[in-house]
């Protein structure tokens, strides 16, 4: 395990930014993978109220204090909004899963000081998610 994925797993609480109800989908997947390894995870998403029977939030400003990690699972142009809502939130920790990674992002993450993991690693794989 890297630095980055060390230090982006010592946060309280984090956030899921993509989260989805859809239990097909990887925003939802990657929910249930911190539930299954017993982290406390918050959904972000603006449409619904909640996933997996977690109170959602409806974006990266709205998360707790506690939460200083978020995985993002959103399209590219979208990351990068994420990415100004989480430098505006205080969020220290970025992971942009496979597919969620913008040059323009992780460049902004970077000048920040934010650490971002963008290097196609999956924390679904990283934590060992099963369906069960």
């Amino acid at each position: 395990m890297t630095d980055a994925i060390e230090t982006f797993l010592k946060s309280e609480a984090f956030g899921v930014v993509g989260a989805s109800e859809d239990r097909s989908k990887y925003g939802n997947k990657v929910l249930r993978c911190y539930l299954q390894n017993k982290k406390i995870a918050i959904p972000v998403n603006p449409k619904v109220a909640s996933v997996e029977g977690i109170a959602t939030v409806a974006t990266v400003s709205d998360l707790p204090d506690n939460v200083k990690s978020i995985s993002v699972i959103t399209p590219p142009a979208v990351t990068e909004k994420v990415v100004e809502a989480a430098i505006s939130r205080g969020i220290t920790n970025i992971w942009m899963q496979p597919g969620a990674e913008s040059d323009a992002a992780i460049a902004r993450c970077k000048a920040v000081g934010i650490n971002v993991i963008a290097d196609h690693s999956c924390v679904l794989v990283v934590l060992g998610y099963h369906e069960h």
